[in-house]
């Protein structure tokens, strides 16, 4: 080739993440096709806002705008600074999350940061000041600041919009309209809060860099995170994952397709992940160090990095595991809905089945035969705000002490939404969890899942909430499925069996007992016992004589929606039998893998250079080698240099949940 030609040839296409990308094609016919039905769903299912929702936004947005200015300009007034300093005296207002990224629907709050001057703080000038002239605002309703939270937030709604305002003081005096977020100077002699209050915003705008077609992206992002939350895995708090969980996710499978449009991209992305090892870590960019000395995610460094199941790592520095909350009880729930969305969009594909199927609502109260009922009252509604946030914030503590105790052999689903109650006098929600023992576990007949010691330790930790008031109660009690109350169905009443959950359950049944899921047993498995028969009533037995009572449980008694004391732990004071995990009707999850995925082509395993990898680490960079894998090929196919760095671990970090001594547990077989 001559010089003039090498001259004229086009330049290679970018490369966005840290490996090659799986594959470059672009859309056929038919995905264009399936590409059109798909956005016509989304709009038809109103995920989109309207031109005035999205006008009145802006406008709340420049009123906070104002009253963050106004504010920051008194305080430098008053505290005797010059008539210049109070003149370019100024505070900003950034977003983040689902409206900075545009995937905002109807009714959505908006994440924003506040940034102001090295001399306001975040305690007493933020929290007090500004939210005493927020509270006497009329425009502004259910103020609540949260300080002890790991990012601390004031939450609020501002002429009836939701807001989530973070605040950052930045060692400036004055901070300037063109201020960069994104400048790594912005994090210069600040505090551990105020990084993680900055780093939503430089997040999100390096999100947006990193991926190869926003609209592409925000497109796929806006599908997921719908199904996330109609299959019950969008919560960050209870376990699962949040807003920026799975915008990590979807822009990792933009970087690997880069020229797919978002019907492709869909069913990448469950053919991706369903494929995934975990704990491989999930990063669009390489992780590099700095020196302001921030810890990053490291596992060969961090002892606490190593116990993470999910690590999915944000882009900015610096880098931290986004999904911390991720328990294996949740891990699995996760990847039994993957599986599910693989196997739909399979079918999508071969046009046996409608968009609309992916969509279809979990049916958590068909899937489990015992559940834990967590009912939290308070005297009124603001009460309630406070303590529901705080019980809720602390619910996945409760999946962690029964994995703990129980040494993952009992597993819990918690379900990430509320039930109201309205038929009680007092303000009331619950929460559920879905129990059932670990597949493949072997018990011996008799043997017992005794949960009280954990619920009794999470309800003393519960009860040391600092800004308690009288009325603020929780109850937490084991119930069966024929006991779920009817509060918790839409229509008010239990519904009948799902044909389609009826048809999964036959077609799943393969051997003696349902692979995963539910770990559910076929009824006509002469091992499995009917849930009312005799053995399973005398399963239960009395409360132990060393538990702790109830009077330890300060502040005070529990009570029930009515009024009447009721058993701290357990109702009656039984234990959770083994039959806990023995049965019941099959759930989804159970269906789901029992499919076998088919991806086995070259095209979708990826063929990534390791060397690409290796010279990053040469300069000192963490990627997708060695340590820290990515792309899809040496992510689901772990070197073995790999070892114990990255090795999952069933143990929960001692400085995440407090050690007690573990119950005696001797749990066997049935057989």
């Amino acid at each position: 080739m001559s010089s003039s030609e090498r001259m004229s040839s086009p330049p290679p296409p970018k490369q966005y993440g840290v490996t090659k990308p799986i594959s470059m094609a672009g859309p056929t016919e038919a995905d264009m096709q399936r590409n059109r039905e798909l956005e016509k769903f989304l709009v038809e299912a109103g995920l989109y806002e309207s031109k005035e929702e999205d006008a009145k936004r802006e406008q709340v947005l420049g009123r906070i705008r104002q009253i963050a200015k106004d504010w920051v300009k008194e305080l430098t007034r008053l505290r005797g600074y010059s008539d210049q300093m109070v003149e370019d005296a100024n505070a900003l207002i950034f977003t983040f999350g689902s409206y900075r990224l545009g995937v905002h629907g109807p009714g959505a709050d908006i994440d924003a940061l506040c940034v102001g001057p090295s001399y306001v703080s975040r305690e007493e000038d933020f929290f007090f000041i500004l939210h005493n002239i927020l509270a006497e605002m009329e425009e502004v309703t259910e103020l609540q600041p949260v300080l002890d939270a790991h990012v601390p937030v004031m939450k609020f709604k501002f002429d009836g919009l939701s807001i989530d305002l973070l605040y950052a003081s930045i060692s400036r005096l004055v901070v300037r309209e063109d201020l960069d977020i994104s400048d790594m100077s912005v994090l210069y002699d600040v505090d551990e809060p105020t990084v993680r209050s900055l780093n939503g915003c430089r997040v999100a705008d390096q999100i947006l860099k990193l991926v190869p077609n926003v609209e592409h992206f925000c497109t796929t992002l806006r599908c997921l995170k719908f199904w996330a939350k109609r299959r019950g895995v969008y919560s960050n708090v209870t376990g699962f994952l949040g807003g920026v969980n799975w915008a990590l996710l979807v822009a990792r499978v933009c970087q690997l397709y880069p020229n797919a449009v978002p019907s492709m991209l869909v069913s990448r992305f469950f053919r991706v992940y369903t494929m995934w090892r975990w704990p491989n870590p999930v990063m669009l960019c390489a992780i590099e160090e700095a020196e302001l000395g921030f810890s990053v995610w490291d596992p060969r460094k961090n002892r606490r990095d190593k116990t993470h199941h999910m690590p999915i790592i944000t882009p900015a520095y610096p880098c931290m595991n986004s999904s911390y909350n991720v328990s294996t009880s949740t891990l699995r729930v996760m990847m039994d809905q993957f599986q599910y969305g693989n196997t739909i969009c399979e079918e999508v594909e071969l046009n046996k089945a409608q968009w609309s199927a992916l969509f279809e609502p979990y049916l958590f109260f068909e899937s489990y035969r015992n559940y834990l009922q967590v009912d939290i009252v308070a005297a009124n509604a603001d009460d309630l705000l406070a303590w529901k946030g705080w019980v809720e914030s602390r619910l996945r503590q409760l999946t962690l002490m029964i994995e703990r105790d129980t040494y993952g052999k009992l597993q819990c689903h918690p379900y990430p939404h509320e039930y109201v109650d309205t038929s009680k006098p007092c303000a009331h929600c619950a929460f559920f969890m879905g129990l059932q023992r670990k597949p493949g576990e072997v018990v011996q007949e008799g043997q017992q899942f005794d949960i009280r010691g954990s619920v009794e330790e999470f309800k003393l930790s519960i009860n040391m909430y600092m800004f308690w008031k009288p009325g603020m109660e929780i109850c937490v009690s084991h119930i069966r499925r024929k006991q779920i109350p009817p509060y918790v169905f839409p229509e008010g009443y239990k519904r009948t069996r799902h044909p389609r959950l009826a048809s999964q359950q036959r077609s799943s049944e393969n051997g003696n007992e349902y692979q995963t899921g539910s770990g559910l047993k076929r009824k006509k498995d002469p091992e499995s016992v009917d849930q009312d028969g005799p053995e399973k009533r005398q399963s239960i037995s009395p409360q132990k004589q060393d538990s702790l009572s109830p009077e330890h449980l300060a502040p005070s008694s529990v009570r029930s929606g009515t009024g009447s004391n009721v058993e701290p732990v357990i109702p009656d004071k039984r234990v959770l039998n083994q039959e806990i995990a023995e049965g019941g009707d099959v759930s989804n999850s159970s269906v789901i893998t029992s499919v076998t995925s088919e991806v086995g082509s070259c095209e979708d395993v990826g063929n990534e250079s390791v060397a690409d990898s290796q010279s990053l680490l040469e300069n000192r960079h963490l990627d997708g080698n060695g340590a820290f894998q990515d792309g899809v090929h040496e992510e689901l196919e772990p070197n073995a240099g790999l070892g114990s760095v990255l090795q999952s671990t069933s143990g929960i970090d001692s400085e995440t949940v407090v050690q007690k001594p573990v119950m005696r547990l001797s749990l066997t077989s049935t057989a």
